[in-house]
């Protein structure tokens, strides 16, 4: 009897849960992740190269058992170092979720790490490897495992759920997630850089001992409690309240004020999608014309530009201004102007993204075949389409003239409208030429296959949609007509050298034209795979580049204001510590702005809230800092860290006001204060706007205070 009990003790106690704590673990594992070596961004095209990203294993990282579910390896918790190959071996009677500390005394693939990490492996991880108490656990601990962590604790679901999810989202198997990065594919290898980036901001964040997210909802002014790990490592998924998002896509139309499309009978689909989406109705333009607008998209200042002139002009014998990307385009002659239109060494969004492991693109449409992306379009008339035809069911009546051929006109391509063009170091940047590419639906399509070089493609967008291959920013540029700019198009009936104007490229009609296009594009958009993975936060932004100005002065968020002495230039910070204005040739007289135009957001969440309504002022300076946020590009406690006037907050100006003759006599510190589009103020009842020359009564908070760009 004695005999049968202790065998069956004995068979009992093998079968015992290896988790059990009176029962020593033994795990075994990996820490891994990713080296990123950023491009190198310079004026000369030979001194530029392209970012670089491969699999990478961390020595000398702390591995701890995470006993109290704080993200720290406390001092009562058993820890080892990993080895050189990345790979550690922890005992413990207690086996739970593991973190990794990463310190600037640990290796990344043999170099120093500069910024210190935590990495998180959560206990069903952990308790799914123990399978055999007789064999160590085998984990990796890696950017991709701190992100299902960080996903369990802010959406409050499973393991298995956050597992699957983010394997949706990236397109992979769910265990492959959960090994180390070294046979990673290169998708997942992008997002373990672009995590390790947010994890490692995370750190910084309670390093610095930021105050915690939650009593700051409380209280803005709050002093305490310091943010903990796994607050902070939720937090940097939403700087300033901007998620971030796997892509965005802007959509920029031209020149029509706010007046000229909500709810014009000729804009109907854009006012569905306002309507469907959520909306920015104070949302105001930084110049006139349409290029000042353009590099304020991309940079959050114009530097003083208020003309449409080509890249390569700048004032005679400003030689530091020369180009250096030559051979200039055919055609394209030297030009001077008195104020540079070649940008040098400034921040812009197509750099900072590069920087960070991220792509940006420029989609535009009806660009000659094989032409050069610095130069506009040119004229051809061997290229010729059917005039549009409508019927006298839609607003425009039935105009257009069957078998009217309409000639290619010049400028349909119009290098004013593409951003990436003025700045000399991404011109330089050998993605420059890659990151440009075609957008197809244009009337010319089929006209450009039949003299187009081998290999052209006039419709890069649609096959970049199908294969996922876009950019996390995507700048989509219809040409003239379909943006609702405008050019003189002309065309012949057959066998007739009378030229006849197009139909719908001015008036009404145009707005119509450029209505459907943008519907083109956005139904394009929501029928690609990324749209429809639930997983992947996607956005459309409809926008206007300008509106049109009432009188004077008319724009917001970090203009120059009128009734004061206006800055030499932008502030910068010196080696010293010390402030100053850069001087910039005719800067003050950019950045004055043109009015409100639309702007509107739709994204493929179907959590996220619809049919919110933000009337706080904006302008494309906002954008800017908006962007920034969503793709961690800045530092929402360092003003300093956002690229030019995107950086004029109201605490900013405030504390340099010295340096800022432009605010010295502003009538409305928030208006004329830079903010993320995140629809925190509440509009004051009673509030009276003050906006240069006019003053404009509003009409107290929104109905919904809801966040334009939320997910859920």
């Amino acid at each position: 009897m004695l005999k049968t009990t202790l065998i069956a003790s004995a068979v009992l106690s093998l079968c015992a849960p290896a988790f059990a704590a009176t029962a020593p673990v033994t795990v075994r594992g990996v820490v891994s992740g990713t080296y990123f070596t950023a491009p190198v961004i310079a004026n000369s095209p030979t001194s530029s190269a392209v970012s670089g990203t491969v699999a990478s294993l961390y020595q000398s990282a702390k591995v701890c058992v995470d006993a109290n579910d704080n993200g720290v390896c406390d001092a009562g918790e058993t820890s080892v170092l990993t080895k050189a190959d990345g790979s550690f071996l922890l005992a413990t009677r207690t086996p739970g979720a593991l973190i990794a500390e990463i310190s600037t005394s640990s290796l990344n693939n043999g170099k120093v790490v500069t910024q210190r990490m935590v990495l998180r492996a959560p206990a069903d991880q952990v308790s799914a490897a123990l399978i055999n108490p007789l064999v160590p656990a085998k984990i990796a601990i890696s950017p991709l495992t701190t992100e299902i962590a960080r996903m369990m604790d802010d959406d409050r679901i499973s393991f298995e759920s956050a597992k699957n999810n983010l394997a949706t989202r990236l397109n992979v198997s769910a265990d492959a997630l959960l090994s180390d990065t070294t046979g990673a594919s290169v998708d997942v290898l992008k997002e373990s850089v672009l995590l390790s980036s947010r994890f490692g901001f995370a750190a910084k964040m309670v390093d610095r001992r930021d105050v915690s997210p939650a009593a700051l909802a409380a209280d803005p002014n709050a002093t305490g409690p310091v943010i903990t790990m796994k607050e902070a490592q939720l937090a940097v998924m939403n700087l300033e309240g901007i998620p971030r998002y796997d892509h965005v896509f802007l959509i920029v139309l031209e020149n029509k004020a706010t007046s000229s499309i909500k709810n014009s009978i000729y804009a109907p689909r854009i006012n569905a999608y306002l309507n469907a989406g959520n909306q920015f109705t104070s949302y105001y333009s930084t110049g006139n014309p349409s290029e000042p607008n353009r590099l304020a998209i991309a940079s959050g200042d114009d530097f003083g530009i208020t003309d449409d002139s080509a890249f390569n002009c700048y004032p005679s014998g400003a030689t530091a201004n020369a180009i250096e990307d030559l051979p200039l385009p055919p055609g394209v002659s030297a030009c001077t102007n008195a104020t540079n239109h070649n940008i040098k060494n400034k921040a812009n969004l197509f750099n900072a993204l590069s920087s960070k492991g991220m792509n940006w693109r420029v989609y535009s449409e009806s660009k000659n075949p094989g032409a050069d992306w610095r130069k506009d379009g040119t004229a051809d008339t061997t290229i010729v389409a059917q005039d549009y035809l409508y019927t006298a069911s839609e607003p425009v009546g039935a105009i257009g003239t069957p078998g009217l051929q309409v000639r290619l006109a010049s400028a349909l391509y119009a290098a004013k409208h593409n951003g990436s063009v003025f700045f000399q170091n991404v011109r330089s940047s050998p993605e420059f030429l890659a990151n440009n590419r075609t957008m197809g639906g244009g009337q010319w399509d089929e006209a450009f296959k039949a003299i187009a070089p081998a290999g052209w493609n006039a419709d890069q967008f649609g096959d970049d949609l199908a294969s996922g291959d876009v950019g996390q920013l995507n700048i989509l540029e219809p040409d003239q007509c379909d943006d609702m700019h405008g050019v003189t198009l002309v065309g012949t009936m057959p066998g007739s050298s009378t030229t006849k104007a197009a139909s719908d490229c001015s008036g009404n009609p145009l707005i119509y034209r450029g209505d459907k296009y943008t519907d083109y594009l956005i139904k394009k958009i929501q029928a690609s795979p990324l749209w429809n993975n639930p997983q992947k936060r996607v956005a459309i932004v409809m926008m206007f580049d300008e509106g049109t100005a009432t009188s004077g002065f008319n724009s917001c968020c970090g203009w120059n204001t009128s009734g004061s002495p206006l800055a030499l230039g932008p502030l910068v910070k010196n080696a010293d510590g010390s402030v100053s204005n850069e001087v910039i040739t005719n800067y003050k007289q950019g950045n004055k702005g043109h009015g409100t135009s639309t702007f509107g957001v739709l994204n493929n969440q179907p959590a996220a809230p619809k049919g919110v309504v933000d009337s706080d002022a904006y302008s494309h300076i906002s954008l800017v800092r908006t962007l920034q946020d969503m793709f961690q590009l800045a530092d929402p406690v360092d003003d300093w860290s956002y690229m030019n006037r995107s950086k004029y907050s109201q605490k900013f100006i405030a504390a340099n006001i010295l340096n800022l003759p432009e605010y010295a006599g502003s009538a409305d510190a928030h208006f004329d204060a830079v903010r993320p589009m995140n629809h925190s103020y509440v509009i004051p009842a009673g509030y009276i706007q003050k906006n240069g020359y006019p003053t404009i009564k509003q009409v107290g908070p929104d109905a919904d205070q809801r966040n334009g760009w939320a997910l859920k």
